[in-house]
């Protein structure tokens, strides 16, 4: 019997990290790794290429005495790009290598593990162009209907959905989202954010009668005695995780016969490009994501083809 495809390379991952653990700086890898997948809702084989790519950097390092980022620096990162130049390798291979360098170095600075932005150094190609796709409008409500009932957490999932769409947490910003975080009488949470940054984000009416009601109803039935004050409980009484979070997201998405692909990530992607075609100002909704620099969330002003095809049809002499 053949094994199924999405298992193989599950547990290739698995073996992977396993190695990767025992080189230099392999937790702060592994730590990248598992941002890819939770975060940034890439797909098993991807953060698999992101990982064996990263081998080699590490190799490099560990023969070099590197044992953590913090000793990695520019003159080490140019000897580096000067091994591979020398190694029998396509330059379209080179370029894929020092993407995961580049990408792995910008994830440390975003996390604080270094001071400087390394990544400017490498000279290659750009990456992650090709952001998730946008579900529409409705295909979001079909998201967040998709909790029957009679699910046995109904309340708890229902409710998470529509607080991810209701303010673009990450999945490990809702994950560790505190009772006394929220304020549900004027509509409003308090957010720790990448880098310990504070910032509180509006939620809309439907958002706050969702998370009511799983406060009134099923978390005093979830809590325990390790409960703490976290908002989002288990069935055991314990926080959920961020890969809880994410797998909870995934089901309801294939149950809504949303796009494959579709994660946490996914719905702060839309909850961005929903505000800005909507008419929200970029420096709001820059504010609501949490990002330092409004450069990043320019990446959110996607054209919306549909509104340009209505545009060109009403003001063109010849539609």
């Amino acid at each position: 019997m053949i094994a199924d495809k999405s298992y193989v390379s599950a547990s290739q991952l698995h073996s992977l990290i396993q190695r990767i653990q025992g080189l230099p700086m392999g937790q702060q890898v592994k730590s990248f790794l598992d941002y890819l997948t939770v975060e940034a809702g890439l797909s098993v084989n991807t953060v698999l290429g992101y990982g064996r790519d990263l081998v080699g950097f590490l190799c490099f390092c560990q023969n070099l005495g590197v044992a953590d980022v913090t000793q990695v620096d520019p003159l080490l990162i140019q000897r580096y790009m000067e091994h591979l130049a020398k190694a029998p390798r396509a330059d379209t291979s080179i370029k894929r290598f020092l993407a995961a360098v580049r990408m792995f170095l910008r994830f440390c600075k975003l996390e604080g593990l270094i001071k400087d932005d390394l990544a400017v150094v490498l000279d290659g190609p750009k990456v992650w162009q090709r952001l998730p796709k946008v579900c529409s409008k409705d295909q979001m409500i079909g998201l967040l209907a998709s909790p029957s009932p009679d699910d046995q957490f109904y309340l708890r999932d229902r409710a998470i959905l529509e607080l991810l769409y209701a303010t673009g947490l990450r999945a490990t910003e809702l994950s560790t989202l505190r009772v006394n975080d929220l304020n549900l009488g004027i509509g409003y949470l308090r957010c720790i954010g990448k880098g310990g940054r504070e910032r509180v984000i509006p939620i809309g009416q439907k958002a706050i009668e969702a998370v009511t009601e799983y406060l009134s109803e099923l978390r005093p039935c979830l809590a325990g005695p390790k409960a703490e004050d976290y908002l989002f409980l288990s069935r055991t009484g314990r926080p959920l995780s961020r890969i809880e979070v994410w797998r909870l997201v995934k089901k309801y998405a294939v149950r809504a016969g949303m796009p494959r692909g579709l994660s946490t990530h996914t719905i702060r992607h839309c909850f961005a490009t929903h505000l800005l075609t909507g008419g929200a100002d970029l420096r709001s909704v820059q504010e609501m994501l949490g990002h330092v620099s409004i450069a990043t969330t320019q990446v959110y002003t996607h054209v919306d083809y549909q509104r340009l095809r209505e545009v060109h049809k009403r003001y063109h002499p010849r539609p």
